[in-house]
C-alpha cells in the first residue's frame, strides 16, 4: 500500500518529517523535526539540536509526505499546503521545505501499538 495522504494512519511513522501543531502542553507546540521512534503513546520527534518525546494524546501532528506521495494525492482533496497556511498564517518553521503534502492529524488516531496500527485493513489471510 503506498504512503498516501488517506494512508498514513495505517504506515510506519518513523523517519517522516512532523511538526506539532497544538498540544494541552503548549511547550511542545512548534516542535518540528523527524520521528525517530514511536511507543503506543509517545512519539520521538528528533531535529538537528536536541529530541522530543511527545505525548500522542491532546496533540495534532503535521506531517509531510515526499514529492511522490504528493503527486498521488491530486484529486483528493488534501491541502499541499501547512494548516498554519491555508489559515492565513505563514509559519517561520525551516524544518519544513515547500513541494510536499501536509497531512494534518489528531494523535488519538495514532493511539495504538505501532505494529497492530500498521496491520488493520489488509487482506491477508494470515490474520
Amino acid at each position: 500500500m503506498p504512503l498516501t495522504p488517506e494512508t498514513l494512519t495505517k504506515h510506519e511513522l518513523a523517519g517522516l518529517p512532523v511538526r506539532v501543531v497544538s498540544a494541552t502542553n503548549p511547550a511542545l507546540e512548534g516542535i518540528d523535526g523527524r520521528v525517530v521512534s514511536e511507543t503506543m503513546r509517545t512519539l520521538t520527534v528528533e531535529s538537528a539540536s536536541r529530541s522530543w518525546q511527545v505525548p500522542k494524546q491532546g496533540t495534532r501532528f503535521e506531517f509531510r509526505l515526499t514529492d511522490e506521495a504528493a503527486v498521488s494525492r491530486e484529486g483528493t482533496g488534501t491541502p499541499s499546503k501547512r494548516e498554519s497556511e491555508t489559515a492565513g498564517e505563514q509559519s517561520g518553521q525551516s524544518g519544513f521545505c515547500e513541494g510536499g503534502a501536509y497531512v494534518t492529524v489528531d494523535g488519538v488516531t495514532l493511539l495504538s501499538r505501532p505494529a497492530l496500527r500498521t496491520e488493520v485493513g489488509g487482506n491477508s489471510k494470515w490474520r
